[in-house]
């Protein structure tokens, strides 16, 4: 481990970001169980032959040779693998896919040539290959998973001629479905579906009148005076080629990122393009553990990975090869000269030039979420090497609505099926920005999007609609003032400026397209998603008007809140304080946090604090005289804000409260709750197991005294 660490601190120390003092904080990590590496002294410098036998910038941590139990755990953890389908069985169609597609790519080559009045020699010699490259060139790829396409022509053809003229052949052809060109990306790109095989096009010339049959994509002389456009699409496979060149054992380097991959898309940390890491930063993660552990098995190089990243100092960079600059003026990752790159809170570096940091759209809450993760998989590994726990284990996937209490639902709807596909993929893409902007509210300590979108029907009369929801998960910092009352306006309202702008500069948007985000509560999503429940709750009303604002928090005991209809089974002794509340007309939200969190929860907790009366309501008393009013999705707001109120009162039902007390008491009697009675009238509930609080019980009106607050 120290080896391993001494070359990510000297590289670290060369580009300035770390002290020699700072740094050697690092080495007082725990040290792993394998057998460490004797030093040479500085007198007895190893040989150059001997020191080119390393696979990565430092020696192996453990070259031992595996035991009969690491092989069986690798047996089990093959099988663990084939139980969820990440082996591709039809691996000779897409190879298949790929002969038929090459031919088609030179004849269209041809076809162009002719039409540019191209000299017979030069059309002759044009030639033309396609490189797959990513999760299919790795060779870990899944039956479900696409194949990426690196179309490479010659330096007379245009880029444009290719989105536009090759776009034009392919969808004519009939093996090719659901046909669409992406200019505007990073690296602009055709994506399609040819002959049941989701396909992935992009485009990239040499500096040269021909392609030759025996091209070398990995020497750096091909990338001279090229443009970055080109130099993007070239990185892709030169990327994946230089992994498969740097680890020591191919195979079992294959079979321990399938199951990295596996584990990331089930806990859903796998996506580049919403802030966490994609595949190739997890292929690089994998192979640098491949380098210093060359003869482990997959089982034990899994156990190594969750160990040393669950340790890793970020940001210290993960780095397979050292990589020069050959001044093409192309940019590079270095911090030495360039500010932002020392910004990066997870660089995960390339190993062929230019090299880049494939993590740069890591996020400080998708860093606190992948490194949570990590050690997550650590303590499980630990277990199941202890033969406690089986692989099936590090794969169960979380449940995300039960981790967060307050969540952002954001919803991309489109009048067609067609518009539907474009408008999504844009909004998808820039979910980023919007996690970004709730980050740089002070009040927000994590903004967590959940991968796992949701796509349907439109509500309503348009039945040709579709629409795609996605869910980010709000942790609030809830330390400072007893009384807090979150504005989201800017943040949402900025983000959606920034879409319709970027979707009008690229000429997406269409009359039919819109976007909805709202705010709701882990308790209001039940029933209004009802694809993350098998259960929803009933439609009954269990909101307040707008003009209303949420009571002040007494200081003395609250009264007994009234459970969900869902809930009604329990008796009055067991009532608790834990329900979430939310009022919400189109974008003005009030929420109120849980006084105490249950523990049987995995949600994150910040630290809780009491709230102080509202600023508009009197400081003694507080009252609700207006019937409340059900929600309407397409109402406004007068003040067109968004507003989340964190308070330990709730703010949607008119009830009493009382709180929870160890004491075991027998209630007067069992509460029974009628699911047809409204919403807005009293409950005769029944007295509290502690001193209970004086109520006026009226069908619409509720008076709550405040007492003095007691000194703690």
């Amino acid at each position: 481990m120290e080896g391993l660490l001494e070359g990510g601190l000297t590289e670290l120390d060369e580009c300035g970001i770390f002290s020699p003092q700072e740094g050697s904080e690092a080495f007082l990590l725990a040290s792993f169980s394998a057998v460490p590496r004797e030093r040479p002294c500085k007198r007895e410098a190893p040989l150059l032959a001997e020191a080119t036998q390393w696979f990565g910038l430092t020696p192996p941590i453990s070259e031992d040779l595996p035991e009969e139990a690491e092989l069986i755990q690798t047996r089990n953890l093959t099988e663990s693998l084939k139980s969820y389908g990440v082996f591709d069985v039809e691996l000779s169609h897409r190879e298949n896919v790929l002969k038929r597609l090459e031919p088609l790519y030179k004849q269209w080559l041809i076809e162009i040539c002719e039409q540019m009045n191209v000299p017979e020699v030069v059309t002759a010699k044009a030639g033309g290959k396609i490189f797959p490259f990513g999760s299919y060139h790795l060779g870990v790829h899944s039956k479900d998973a696409d194949i990426d396409v690196l179309c490479v022509g010659p330096g007379f053809l245009e880029r444009e001629i290719f989105f536009t003229s090759f776009y034009e052949k392919l969808k004519a052809q009939p093996e090719v479905k659901n046909i669409r060109a992406i200019k505007e990306a990073t690296v602009p790109v055709i994506k399609m579906s040819y002959d049941g095989i989701e396909i992935d096009l992009i485009f990239a010339r040499l500096a040269q009148r021909s392609v030759p049959n025996n091209l070398d994509l990995l020497d750096d002389k091909f990338l001279k005076n090229l443009d970055q456009h080109c130099v993007r699409s070239f990185s892709g496979y030169r990327v994946t080629e230089e992994i498969l060149h740097l680890v020591p054992n191919v195979h079992t380097f294959r079979l321990t990122l399938r199951a990295i991959k596996l584990w990331a898309k089930r806990r859903n940390i796998y996506s580049n393009m919403l802030g966490f890491l994609g595949g190739v930063s997890w292929a690089i993660l994998v192979a640098r553990i491949c380098q210093v552990y060359p003869n482990a098995t997959a089982s034990t190089l899994v156990v190594k990975f969750f160990k040393v990243y669950s340790m890793w100092e970020w940001p210290i960079p993960i780095r397979l090869r050292r990589v020069e600059d050959l001044g093409f003026n192309l940019p590079f990752w270095d911090p030495r000269f360039n500010l932002r790159d020392r910004c990066h809170l997870m660089p995960i570096i390339t190993p062929s030039y230019p090299q880049q940091n494939t993590s740069i759209n890591v996020s400080p809450s998708t860093f606190a979420i992948i490194t949570e993760e990590i050690k997550r998989g650590h303590v499980i590994t630990e277990e199941i090497q202890q033969k406690k726990a089986n692989w099936s284990k590090l794969f169960e996937t979380p449940d995300f609505l039960r981790k967060y209490k307050h969540y952002i639902v954001l919803e991309a709807s489109a009048a067609t099926e067609d518009q539907h596909a474009e408008w999504v993929g844009l909004v998808e893409s820039k979910l980023r920005l919007l996690v970004g902007n709730l980050e740089r509210n002070v009040h927000i300590s994590q903004a967590h999007i959940n991968q796992q979108s949701f796509t349907g029907a439109t509500q309503g009369d348009d039945k040709a609609g579709m629409r795609t929801t996605w869910l980010i998960g709000l942790l609030f910092d809830t330390q400072g003032s007893k009384n807090q009352t979150v504005d989201l306006t800017f943040n949402i309202m900025s983000f959606k400026e920034t879409l319709f702008s970027l979707a009008k500069h690229f000429k997406v948007f269409e009359e039919g397209m819109s976007v909805s985000i709202t705010c709701e509560t882990r308790h209001s999503l039940r029933w209004r998603m009802p694809d993350f429940r098998p259960k929803p709750k009933p439609k009954v009303s269990h909101k307040i008007s707008t003009a209303v604002h949420p009571p002040p928090v007494r200081a003395g005991p609250p009264a007994t809140k009234r459970k969900s209809w869902s809930d009604c089974e329990e008796t009055a002794k067991r009532f608790k304080v834990d329900k979430d509340s939310v009022s919400v007309a189109n974008k003005t939200v009030q929420a109120s946090a849980p006084r105490k969190p249950d523990t049987s929860s995995t949600t994150p907790q910040a630290t809780k604090r009491r709230c102080s009366p509202h600023s508009q309501t009197s400081p003694k008393k507080f009252k609700v005289n207006e019937e409340p009013t059900p929600r309407t999705g397409g109402s406004c707001s007068e003040e067109s804000s968004a507003c989340v109120s964190l308070c330990e009162s709730s703010s949607t039902r008119v009830s009493s409260q009382r709180p929870a007390t160890p004491e075991s008491q027998t209630p007067a009697k069992k509460l029974r709750l009628d699911p047809d009675l409204p919403t807005v009238e009293l409950a005769d509930l029944p007295p509290g197991p502690t001193k209970p609080a004086t109520a006026v019980k009226h069908p619409i009106k509720l008076q709550l005294l405040r007492t003095t607050p007691t000194a703690k």
